[in-house]
């Protein structure tokens, strides 16, 4: 029979039931055992010791009998002999009681010998009531021959009878003692046998049950040890149907499903790791990329104010020019009335007039080259960056004109100083004169107005530039925020690669059996899946790159401006 097929507490209550059983079954073989040595015991106690007692009182109470006849002959006083004739009776009644006692002990032998004591005992009363007759008498003589006589022999045999019977009860109880000795020797022989029988028999269901759950237990203890140490590899057979085997059956349920799962962390943790070391490596990259971006800005915010400085400057000089052409425009006015003034004496200068006209032609030159050389400015202006340069050569070509038109202004003095001692002479061209300062005026107002729309526009651009500075302030400020940001991801990248690695060496502790082939096709999807990744991050570095080679094709523009506007310069 296969212990393994029954459970641990049918084998244990198995067990425990057999050796009581047999512990049951000593107990009452030592109890009939003990019964039997009761019964010789009761049969010594009550049977062979009272016949022995018995049949000694017998022989007490016909010696005493015997005696007390010989004192009912020997006395000769008559109170004497009723009180022994008293004495005979009560010995009579004893020895009756005695005899009745032991007749319903005594066994079938015993029996006959009290048939034949009762013969010779009743020759004997016979007897004794001769002797007691005879003491009555007075013929003691007689009585005594009776007494010493066939009485004595009698009373011999009567007592020979009851030595008999003794010797018979003796034997009897010695006989019933060495059988009760025998009988507790075999009793104590048989339970030593059975007790050692039932140790032996316990021994061999206790080894037999320890060997069944302790393999087994050893074997799942085994098991467990394994799986505690990361082994998963062991074959774990399964023999039986019992508790132990229903342990190690859940022990296999378990290691599969364990090694289930260690295999799908160990491919999970491989990919996390391989993952994230290309999410560092694109943090990294990133973060160089962001730190470039973020140096660009700051040249970019640095070109930036210096623009913004030149554009002021520009602005200034807009206005200093725009309050030149403003007293300009007021001298011209009173120049004008001047003129309306000496309208009778402008006659005389009428050379002078042509050439004043003249010196009107070389100040509307001016003014028109004024005009051009401001909207140069305006086209400076509205570029911005290195080309504030080119705004401080047309701002030194307008001191030059400036100074011609001063030079002019003297000569036109001079001649109008000439003209007054003409003015008899120039009367006639006064009205032409008037006409021309009246065109002067207008002229120079033209060129206040413009000059003022310069100034306004230059006011415009500082503004412009000013907001432009700002936002790009608050995008060197956002790109060194986004840098740090990127530098935080490249860390947590960086501790997210670090514990992917602590995960996969945790896992590797793990032994796996090649029965988990499942682990190779699992492994496939996460393989593929790494170059998608690997693509996803090469795509920034794609489009940075195509960022880089548009970055020229961008500023090339401004080049060409910057280029066209140094020709224009130059031409001009």
């Amino acid at each position: 029979m296969n212990l393994s097929n029954i459970k641990i507490g049918t084998k244990l209550l198995g067990g425990f039931v057999l050796v009581l059983l047999f512990a049951a079954a000593q107990s009452l073989f030592s109890v009939f055992q003990v019964g039997a040595i009761n019964a010789k015991s009761n049969e010594v106690t009550h049977n062979w010791l009272p016949s022995v007692r018995l049949t000694g009182e017998l022989s007490t109470g016909a010696s005493h009998l015997r005696t007390v006849q010989f004192q009912h002959v020997l006395t000769t006083n008559e109170e004497e002999k009723n009180a022994l004739e008293k004495q005979m009776e009560q010995a009579l009644a004893e020895i009756g009681k005695d005899q009745a006692a032991y007749l319903a002990l005594s066994s079938d032998d015993e029996r006959k010998m009290v048939q034949s004591f009762d013969t010779e005992w009743k020759k004997y009363l016979a007897q004794k009531t001769e002797v007691v007759s005879l003491s009555r008498q007075r013929r003691d003589e007689e009585a005594q021959d009776l007494l010493k006589g066939p009485a004595l022999e009698t009373f011999n045999a009567s007592t020979a009878l009851l030595k008999q019977m003794a010797e018979v009860s003796q034997a009897g109880a010695e006989k019933a003692s060495k059988e009760a000795a025998s009988l507790y020797a075999t009793v104590i022989m048989g339970i030593f046998g059975a007790l050692a029988v039932m140790v032996a028999f316990g021994l061999f269901v206790g080894w037999n049950l320890s060997r069944a759950i302790g393999r087994g237990v050893s074997h799942a203890a085994a098991v467990a040890g394994k799986v505690a140490q990361g082994d998963l590899s062991s074959e774990i057979a399964v023999n039986g149907s019992d508790e132990i085997a229903q342990l190690l059956t859940s022990l296999r349920e378990m290691q599969t499903s364990l090694s289930l799962v260690v295999t799908t962390v160990r491919q999970g943790s491989e990919g996390v790791a391989t993952a994230s070391a290309e999410i560092a490596q694109g943090n990294h990259d990133l973060s160089a990329r962001t730190e470039s971006q973020a140096s660009s800005l700051e040249e970019t915010a640095a070109s930036m104010e210096e623009l913004s400085s030149t554009v002021k400057q520009n602005a200034d000089n807009a206005r200093q020019a725009n309050q030149l052409a403003l007293s300009a425009s007021t001298t011209a006015v009173q120049g004008g009335e001047v003129v309306g003034q000496v309208v009778d004496t402008m006659k005389g200068i009428n050379e002078s007039s042509k050439k004043i006209s003249d010196i009107i032609s070389v100040i509307d030159g001016i003014a028109f080259q004024t005009n051009i050389l401001a909207l140069n400015a305006a086209v400076e202006a509205a570029r911005a960056g290195e080309q504030g340069r080119g705004f401080a050569v047309v701002a030194s070509e307008v001191r030059s004109l400036a100074g011609r038109s001063a030079e002019a202004a003297k000569e036109i003095t001079t001649l109008i100083n000439d003209s007054v001692q003409r003015v008899g002479q120039g009367s006639a061209l006064v009205d032409k004169a008037g006409a021309t300062m009246t065109e002067v005026v207008s002229s120079i107002r033209r060129v206040t107005d413009i000059m003022g729309e310069i100034s306004a526009a230059s006011n415009e651009q500082s503004q412009g530039v000013a907001q432009v500075d700002e936002a790009i302030t608050q995008m060197d400020q956002t790109t060194q925020q986004n840098a740090a940001l990127v530098e935080e991801m490249a860390a947590a990248a960086s501790s997210l690669k670090t514990q992917a690695q602590e995960l996969v060496s945790t896992v590797a502790v793990f032994k796996l059996s090649s029965q988990h082939g499942a682990s190779d096709m699992l492994s496939a999807p996460a393989a593929t899946a790494k170059p998608a990744l690997s693509n996803s991050a090469a795509q920034p570095t794609a489009k940075a790159r195509q960022a880089t080679l548009a970055a020229p094709a961008k500023t090339a523009p401004k080049a060409a401006l910057s280029k066209d506007g140094e020709e224009d310069w130059a031409s001009f």
